[in-house]
Parts: C-alpha cells; sequence; structure tokens
C-alpha cells in the first residue's frame, strides 16, 4: 500500500479555521507528530511518499481533502477553502498514474475529509466545504462502478471524518454528537468516549487502527471490542483542526 503524506509548511500557523480557536502552533512539533505518523504507517505496511509543501499552501499537509481514491479510479477534489485549490495540481500529478482520474468541477466543491468509504457505500458530509453540487459529481463518477452515495448532514464539526470513521466495511466509529444516529443504522456503530469529542478520527490500515493517543478512553474502547490499535500523538497538529485520516492518502 502506497500512502501519499506532504509535508508540514511553515505557513501552517495561517491554516484555515472553522470550528477552533486560532491557537499558537508549534511548527517544529507539529514536524515531529507528523514524522512519527509516518513511521506509524511504514510501520503497518505503507511505503510512503511525501509531497514537498511551501509557504503557499498553510494546510497542505492535510492531503486527504485533496483526493478521494478508489480501488478502480480517483476524484480529484475541489476544496471548499478557496486557499486550498492550488494543493491539487501535485496531486493530481502523482495519481495519474496509479488511477484512472475523475475530477470535481466548478461549481461543485469536496474536501476528501466529507467523504467515508464503508464496503460499497459512501457517506458525503454536506458542510461548509463540501457542496451539493460536488456530491452530486462524485455520485456520477462512482455510481458505474457499483458504489451507492449518501448525503449527510453534520453539526459542530468541520467534516464527516470528525464525526465518523470507517473501522472496517462493517463498522463505523462514530461521535453521535456531531452526525444523525440513523446515518450508520446499517453498521456496528462504536461510540467514542463522550468527554473525547474528536476521538472518531481513526485510520484502518491493513487490519490495525492508527488513533489519536490523547483519546485513551476510546482507545480503549476500540481495544476492548478486539481493534488493534497504535496511538500517534497528533495534537499539535490538531491545533490546525486537522485529524489522522487528513495526512495521508492511502492507494491500495
Amino acid at each position: 500500500m502506497l500512502a501519499l503524506t506532504r509535508e508540514v509548511s511553515d505557513a501552517i500557523v495561517r491554516c484555515e479555521l472553522t470550528h477552533v480557536p486560532r491557537e499558537p502552533i508549534d511548527v517544529a512539533l507539529a514536524r515531529v507528530q507528523h514524522e512519527e505518523y509516518e513511521r506509524t504507517l511504514e510501520s503497518l505496511g505503507c511505503t510512503v511518499r511525501r509531497l514537498p509543501a511551501d509557504d503557499s499552501m498553510p494546510d497542505s499537509v492535510f492531503i486527504e481533502d485533496t483526493a478521494v481514491v478508489l480501488p478502480e479510479l480517483a476524484i480529484v477534489a475541489r476544496p471548499g477553502a478557496e486557499s486550498r485549490r492550488h494543493e491539487v495540481a501535485a496531486v493530481r500529478e502523482a495519481l495519474a498514474p496509479l488511477r484512472p482520474l475523475v475530477e470535481i468541477e466548478e461549481p461543485g466543491t469536496l474536501d476528501g475529509g466529507d467523504v467515508v468509504v464503508a464496503g460499497r457505500a459512501i457517506f458525503v458530509g454536506r458542510s461548509t466545504r463540501t457542496n451539493d453540487a460536488g456530491i452530486r459529481q462524485l455520485l456520477r463518477a462512482v455510481a458505474p462502478h457499483g458504489y451507492t452515495v449518501h448525503s449527510v448532514l453534520t453539526s459542530g464539526c468541520l467534516h464527516l471524518k470528525s464525526a465518523a470513521t470507517a473501522l472496517n466495511s462493517e463498522t463505523v466509529l462514530v461521535n453521535p454528537a456531531w452526525i444523525a444516529p440513523p446515518v450508520f443504522a446499517a453498521y456496528d456503530c462504536i461510540h467514542i468516549d463522550p468527554s473525547e469529542t474528536a476521538a472518531a478520527n481513526v485510520v484502518s490500515v491493513n487490519g490495525r487502527l492508527i488513533a489519536g493517543a490523547a483519546f485513551t478512553r476510546t482507545c480503549d474502547r476500540l481495544e476492548r471490542r478486539g481493534f488493534n490499535v497504535l496511538r500517534v500523538d497528533a495534537r499539535e497538529l490538531a491545533r490546525a483542526e486537522g485529524a489522522l485520516t487528513c495526512c495521508s492518502l492511502l492507494v491500495s
């Protein structure tokens, strides 16, 4: 499995923020945490390919928002924040040899962080970053390959993956405060610990999970359910309203 990542820009201190207050970001510490995340991906069998960033791309470490990668194709996103749209070119170039590409076009917007894939079902957050036109274009791209697409309303969070991530094709980790409970009624839902509101964002890689080390109670819940969890500290990246899935694009 290939994991595309992108380096932490010096400009991350100017990142886009929607639901969290602006706080000082220690760029050096953010890089240390990002490198630990990359090493964890490598320990799980991924080949990490890191793309460069520069001062014009404050949010570029959150590479997941630029594309949605499926076994059959990759959808090149059109981020909802205009400041992030020039992040897409390098990711498009990296994905072009690996998958047929479909592009989200104006007036559509789509952030990869709003897309949760669980088996052949794709759930898409209707958020400040992803609009109905983007969701319709995604549906047109994936329907010929047998996927269904479900639009989901969230509240209180930036992306759908802030509220829910798929642990496997049958199980979803959910913060029920940020998403309507019936959305994943067909799945085995594990609720985060209510004291850890941002804990629902975890990465599933080769049968194991990467979770935020700060969310000890939720990690304990996952382990009691039989999941093998690796805990990675991403608290400095969280100050930029990012989480673990944001920091990679996985290409199997």
